[in-house]
């Protein structure tokens, strides 16, 4: 019989697809996380960062800290509650998951976060990811819930099943949502 240190050797680290925050990129994301996350935390995890599939349409909040280019994963009103290419951020996603994976979970932050936050119940409703493999675990850094009430309805139906943590800073803007 061998040793625990053998057995551990041989597990498969959880692989998580990371998703960036509005108008930054998967590269800034990696940064965030390597500057600021434990070492022993990063090297237990499997982590595949994307960029979202729509170049930045305005002024990023991280110009002058963070290079570009800047990515967003899909566009907004001021109120949150109208989305343009969130059918197309779905589909891109999705073959992201199919390409780079299988993955057992999403990392998200921000705008990452929300999405990565909604996508277990679009999931289960069939509604996205249908072809992907089943989402086993959630990471979300500052996220919030979508305000469409259509997209909500499906989304926020049941609750998520699949263990995840949330981080959610005192001050953030999005806490309210």
């Amino acid at each position: 019989m061998g040793s625990e240190g053998d057995c551990k050797t041989n597990q498969r680290k959880p692989r998580f697809l990371c998703l960036h925050g509005f108008r930054t990129s998967g590269a800034i994301l990696k940064k965030q996380l390597f500057d600021k996350w434990p070492t022993q935390v990063v090297d237990k995890l499997d982590l595949v960062f994307a960029d979202a599939p729509f170049p930045s349409q305005g002024k990023s909040e991280v110009e002058g800290i963070f290079d570009p280019p800047y990515y967003e994963w899909f566009q907004f009103n001021k109120e949150f509650t109208e989305y343009e290419n969130f059918d197309k951020c779905l589909e891109y996603i999705e073959e992201c998951m199919i390409k780079h994976g299988p993955f057992d979970g999403l990392l998200g932050f921000s705008q990452g976060a929300i999405l990565s936050g909604a996508l277990p119940g679009l999931q289960a409703k069939e509604v996205g990811l249908t072809n992907a493999s089943k989402i086993k675990y959630l990471i979300i850094i500052g996220g919030a819930k979508f305000q469409n009430k259509s997209v909500a309805e499906k989304a926020y139906s049941s609750a998520i099943t699949c263990p995840s943590v949330h981080f959610l800073g005192e001050k953030d803007y999005l806490k309210k949502y």
